[in-house]
């Protein structure tokens, strides 16, 4: 059996304050999981908007590109293509929203030179350019907004699971516990009165 449940004054006080503590943790973890989750419905209305917007200016940039291969071959705009620098300015750090880090990318926004001489090439080239490159700024953003969103998805799910044990094994187990011990010492306390009135009886009719 174990010491600490026996019916003593101090484990009442120790299953007392192991009570409040569960409920504090109990509130502390709901009030952390409905934070959590304002932050992944806005996330995910964000993901929502980016994706439409991705998916709008993308379909603008197809049909640029295609305009620039009827214009000028599409042999030309590969080889042009090829001018084009590889992404290395992205920067991926983080900050703490209740304890759940998530993904904050930082990349250079500044307009490029072109790769290109503009007299060889002809408007719709440029057109393409202008909105793949808006399709690149929007796929980095909508790729840390999914990434912090199953981050977060991830740390509700431990905490509603954490505060589910809290709510239905740790604060019953506890309650019991003092009912238990308490109703124990009541007990004890009617039977030690008892018995001091059958001992003052006693004692008063030997008197």
């Amino acid at each position: 059996m174990n010491p600490n449940t026996f019916p003593t004054k101090g484990n009442l006080i120790s299953a007392k304050n192991s009570l409040k503590l569960a409920k504090q943790g109990y509130d502390l973890m709901d009030k952390k999981r409905n934070i959590l989750m304002r932050e992944l419905m806005e996330l995910i209305d964000t993901a929502k908007n980016v994706q439409s917007e991705i998916d709008n200016t993308f379909s603008a940039a197809y049909l640029a590109l295609q305009q620039a291969n009827i214009e000028m071959g599409i042999n030309t705009v590969s080889e042009l293509s090829n001018t084009i620098p590889e992404e290395n300015s992205i920067e991926i750090k983080q900050r703490s929203i209740m304890g759940t880090e998530i993904p904050l990318v930082e990349y250079d926004t500044t307009p490029g030179k072109p790769t290109y001489a503009f007299f060889q090439t002809r408007l719709s080239l440029d057109e393409a350019t202008k909105r793949f490159v808006k399709v690149k700024e929007l796929t980095i953003r909508l790729s840390a907004i999914e990434n912090s969103a199953y981050r977060l998805a991830t740390n509700i799910n431990k905490t509603q699971k954490r505060a589910n044990a809290l709510k239905n094994i740790t604060i019953p187990f506890y309650t019991n516990l003092v009912n238990e011990i308490q109703n124990a010492l009541e007990e004890k306390e009617r039977e030690e009165f008892t018995r001091l009135k059958v001992i003052k009886r006693r004692k008063s009719s030997a008197d």
